[in-house]
C-alpha cells in the first residue's frame, strides 16, 4: 500500500480521510499561498477530524522545515545503507542523541 501511496495517493487504496488529508498535505506544500477555508471544510466533509489534521499538519511541517535546511545545506539523501544505519539507531535511541540520554 505504501507504494502505491508513494506512486499515486489519489489511485491507492486508501481511505477518503486520507486521500484528502494527502491532498490537503500537497497543497500546503506546493502552494500554501492557495489554501483557503474551503480546503479545510474539504478534510472535514471527507471525515477527518479536526485532532487527526492538526497532527498531521504537524508532521508535515517538521519534514518541510528539515527538508528545506537539508536543501539549503546541500545535504545529500543516504543510501539504503545509510537509511538501515539510521534506522536502527532510532528503533535503539529514539530521536534523542545518544550522548545526550540522562542515566
Amino acid at each position: 500500500m505504501v507504494e502505491a501511496v508513494l506512486k499515486d495517493y489519489r489511485t491507492a487504496p486508501v481511505s477518503a480521510q486520507v486521500k484528502s488529508m494527502l491532498a490537503y498535505l500537497e497543497k500546503m506544500t506546493l502552494a500554501p499561498d492557495r489554501l483557503t477555508v474551503d480546503d479545510a471544510k474539504a478534510l472535514k466533509a471527507a471525515g477527518v477530524t479536526k485532532e487527526a489534521a492538526e497532527d498531521a499538519l504537524f508532521v508535515a511541517f517538521c519534514f518541510n522545515q528539515i527538508v528545506r535546511i537539508a536543501d539549503a545545506l546541500d545535504w545529500e539523501v543516504s543510501d539504503k545503507a545509510g537509511f538501515a544505519a539510521g534506522a536502527k539507531s532510532l528503533l535503539k535511541f529514539g530521536y534523542v542523541l545518544p550522548f545526550h540520554r540522562k542515566g
